[in-house]
């Protein structure tokens, strides 16, 4: 007898898309997008699904975070550059962050208040949801790769004399 995860909310959803049959996502593609599934790929069938119900979810949240993507698109498009962004590296509320560490794969997703929901608890920093992770002091937005590493690549040219 299988067991059956109940999931609540778009974040469990899209948390659970992994793990979903095929046939349970090829129905949500339907129910979604109300068109045949263009693909059987399933990386990107679930992408997809993902950010569809992100775009239901959160446009009911900020109906502005649309408008400005399409704003922001549309710049790139015409212009053919993006503008560089803030320092800010704080993601966009339902954005699913993962990361593998010593063979586990975490996931985080940042909620609309601006903290973490990691493993059901809730944050209000990545860095202390990556301490908690590694049991040592690391930048959170660097840990998840949403900032570079400072350190620059070492050059084997020259050297001491």
């Amino acid at each position: 007898m299988s067991k059956k995860t109940v999931v609540s909310g778009v974040i469990g959803r899209i948390a659970h898309l992994p793990d979903t049959p095929f046939e349970e996502i090829k129905s949500l593609w339907q129910q979604i997008f109300a068109t045949p599934m263009p693909t059987h790929n399933r990386q990107f069938l679930e992408r997809r699904i993902a950010y569809r119900l992100q775009e239901i979810e959160f446009r009911k949240i900020d109906r502005n975070l649309m408008d400005r993507n399409d704003r922001r698109i549309k710049t790139i498009i015409e212009t053919g550059q993006n503008k560089k962004r803030d320092r800010d590296h704080r993601p966009v509320a339902g954005t699913l962050l993962t990361r593998e560490y010593k063979g586990v794969i975490h996931k985080v997703v940042a909620t609309p208040d601006g903290q973490y929901d990691f493993q059901g608890r809730m944050y209000p920093s990545l860095s202390m949801i990556a301490r908690e992770i590694t049991g040592t002091r690391w930048s959170g937005p660097l840990f998840f790769g949403l900032k570079p590493s400072a350190t620059k690549p070492t050059s084997k040219k020259g050297g001491c004399r």
